[in-house]
Formats: C-alpha cells, structure tokens, sequence
C-alpha cells in the first residue's frame, strides 16, 4: 500500500526546501512524487509555435524522494509517519504513528 499518495498534504523533511509544504501532484515512480512548489528548476524551453508554447526560461516542479518527504498531521500541526492498520472489515487504512488517528485522503 502506498504511504504517500495524489493529493496528500506532505512536508520536506530534509533537502534544500526542508520545512516546505505542499500537495503532491503526481507518483513519478515507486520511490519520486511531484510535489507542487517543491523542488523547483529553471529549465530553458525552446519556442514551439504550433503547441503555442512561448520559449524562454521557466520554473519546473521536479520530482522529490519519498524518503525526503513526511504526511502532514492536522492534528499536530506538524510532520508525521505513517502506517498502515487493516480493520474488522479486512480493509487496509493508512495511520499516523503518533496518535493513530486515520488519515482523510
């Protein structure tokens, strides 16, 4: 099961944008998310009349390592691990290690 998922709330935990936050756009991979805002680069594009991209130079979300990346807690307001429980059901959710509440996503 995946920890990290689309449209999950992460922080930087490690890296040249630690302690950024941001909403992880895509999985690149098993092991690279894309996270909005994160992990920014310039990159030079060429023009391209007939996509109508304009060139020049501009800033690109690359991808991040997971290991680099931690769940937000709402709860404590802070960075957090996260685990999976299975239920009574035989459904398996994803928890926060620190108070094992579940996470909404």
């Amino acid at each position: 099961m995946e920890k990290i998922r689309k449209g999950d709330e992460i922080v930087v935990i490690t890296g040249k944008d630690k302690g950024k936050r941001g909403t992880v756009l895509r999985r690149v991979d098993e092991e690279h998310v894309l996270v909005e805002g994160v992990n920014r680069a310039k990159k030079h594009v060429k023009p391209n009349p007939v996509k109508g991209v304009a060139g020049g130079i501009v800033d690109k979300d690359m991808p991040i390592h997971i290991s680099n990346v931690a769940l937000f807690n709402q709860a404590t307001k802070k960075a957090d691990r996260v685990g999976v429980k299975v239920l009574e059901d035989g459904r398996k959710v994803r928890v926060f290690k620190s108070n094992g509440e579940l996470v909404n996503a």
